[in-house]
């Protein structure tokens, strides 16, 4: 046993409970904010001609994809994905058909979509 001084108090000898750390989520790829702005502006114009029904979004450890639906009971029609690895080969971002097909990869986001976004033509 120690012996305890009078001028100490007793309960600066015990343990002090501390708040547990939280845990950091593990490192997910995702779109930032200009990004999804670009994709759901496109989206939103797709919705309005009656083309696009519905999205999903699917944050993963190495990539971020949204997916675009006709009905939301199919496979997608499109998926733009972003994959950081590929950022210094063939460019992180892609759009891939329903087929598996990939349909444009590059370094900027806007280019790539290019090859989904339809602009209306003076005819």
């Amino acid at each position: 046993m120690s012996p305890i001084s009078e001028d100490t108090d007793p309960s600066d000898s015990r343990a002090v409970a501390r708040p547990a750390t939280a845990v950091p989520p593990p490192n997910r790829v995702t779109f930032n904010r200009l990004e999804l702005n670009r994709i759901l502006n496109l989206y939103g114009r797709m919705v309005a001609d009656g083309e696009w029904r519905d999205y999903a979004i699917d944050f993963m450890k190495d990539r971020a994809v949204f997916s675009v639906f006709r009905r939301a009971s199919e496979v997608p029609l499109y998926r733009i994905e972003k994959d950081p690895r590929l950022a210094r080969k063939q460019g992180m971002y892609s759009v891939i058909s329903a087929t598996g097909l990939i349909l444009r990869r590059g370094h900027e986001l806007e280019r790539v979509l290019l090859v989904i976004d339809r602009k209306l033509a003076v005819v």
